[in-house]
């Protein structure tokens, strides 16, 4: 492993970035999530000899654009020498990009786990298929799951940074194998594929499907049944990897971030997040606060400056008054930009008790300054990696 002169805001953080095989950010939508994951990909890949996949759940476009690739999908892209040279960096490793889709990810999932090619034309050419693969409860989560544990398995890559959906549904995401196990042996999917199983159809059951038939139509449920069926031979393996699944995130090679800014919404859906994360015992190793105001607006100084001049805005303007600006203007302008100091300095004192909660709650945060900047290049990315990660 090659050693790395920069000097990361702690050692817990070098070994997050060094020594965990699965990286993880999570966290509420709009907070920066995406680039956060992008920023920590490019920081491992510039500074050490590792293969960096992130792997963006999240279905947004941005993270091409930062990484200066034409679009992304299911297939692994690598961010190519040339475009590392365009922007004056040499990566000591190599870095790849992916975007989860769905419906190609259920595909190769069912021909590489059905039992015979039969089965996997079965469920590929029923009708329900693609509605049931794109909005069927936990389909996204799950197969974000089992796309993860691939890419894991397959060992091409040393490192993979995951960028989850918005907070709740990552919970989805944490939970989508079991509650995908659990649907293939629910009570109601046996109800609805047991008169296709078996002709016999007891006294008691027979009005159900007359009156499913007359609602929904015979040839409906028998798409749905078939279907189900069909999937079912699948069953045992669903089961199996949902344990595999669970096991790497609670493998000490795999490691936990949440990005949240200091907002009160944002910052109570991450608390909830983190309280989450720690009830599974999953490895919580940081929090990023993110888009933080400058310290100075903290600063209590400065803030009886702002005082000050406010309450003595008449007499400074009196002393600035010239033949070109009046007195009233300068008293106005002096007034108003103090203000606005003291407004942002109530922000500011919101988020330190924001921040004093998160820094109570885990071992490590590590803050990002409002950045005014767009992140849309290597460049930006790189230097948001530096804020996230590196001393400065």
């Amino acid at each position: 492993m090659a050693k790395s002169k920069i000097k990361y805001k702690s050692k817990l953080l070098e070994d997050l970035l060094v020594t965990k095989e699965v990286i993880i950010a999570c966290g509420p939508g709009g907070v920066g999530k995406t680039t956060s994951a992008a920023a920590t990909a490019l920081t491992i890949a510039l500074n050490f000899d590792k293969s960096v996949l992130v792997l963006t759940i999240d279905p947004a476009k941005r993270l091409a654009n930062a990484l200066g690739l034409d679009g992304i999908g299911n297939k692994e892209i690598e961010v190519t020498q040339e475009v590392f040279k365009a922007a004056n960096m040499n990566p000591k490793g190599r870095l790849f990009v992916a975007m989860l889709d769905t419906k190609e990810s259920w595909d190769t999932l069912i021909k590489r786990h059905a039992k015979d090619e039969a089965t996997v034309e079965q469920i590929l050419a029923n009708p329900l298929y693609k509605n049931i693969t794109s909005k069927f409860v936990q389909s996204h989560e799950y197969i974000a799951m089992e796309r993860l544990y691939d890419l894991h398995s397959s060992k091409d890559y040393d490192i993979i940074v995951v960028d989850t959906p918005p907070t709740r549904n990552a919970l989805d995401f944490l939970d989508a194998p079991d509650k995908m196990a659990d649907f293939f042996s629910s009570r109601l999917l046996k109800w609805l594929i047991a008169p296709y199983k078996s002709r016999i159809i007891s006294i008691a059951s027979k009005p159900f499907y007359q009156i499913a038939d007359r609602v929904l139509g015979n040839q409906f449920l028998q798409d749905i049944a078939e279907f189900f069926i069909a999937f079912q031979s699948m069953y045992d393996g669903f089961v199996l990897r949902a344990e595999s699944v669970k096991k790497l995130l609670a493998d000490s090679r795999t490691s936990f971030f949440v990005v949240s800014t200091l907002e009160q919404v944002p910052a109570l859906e991450a608390r909830f997040f983190v309280d989450e994360l720690l009830k599974r015992s999953l490895n919580l190793d940081a929090v990023v606060l993110n888009k933080v105001l400058p310290e100075h607006f903290r600063s209590k100084n400065e803030a009886e400056t702002a005082k000050s001049i406010k309450e003595n805005s008449e007499k400074l303007a009196q002393l600035l008054e010239n033949e070109k600006y009046s007195k009233s203007l300068f008293e106005k302008v002096l007034t108003e930009i103090a203000t606005s100091f003291l407004n942002f300095q109530k922000v500011a004192l919101q988020e330190a008790s924001l921040e004093n909660e998160f820094t109570d709650m885990v071992s490590l945060a590590t803050k990002v300054p409002f950045y005014s900047k767009s992140i849309n290049d290597l460049e930006s990315l790189e230097e948001l990696g530096k804020l996230l990660w590196v001393k400065s």
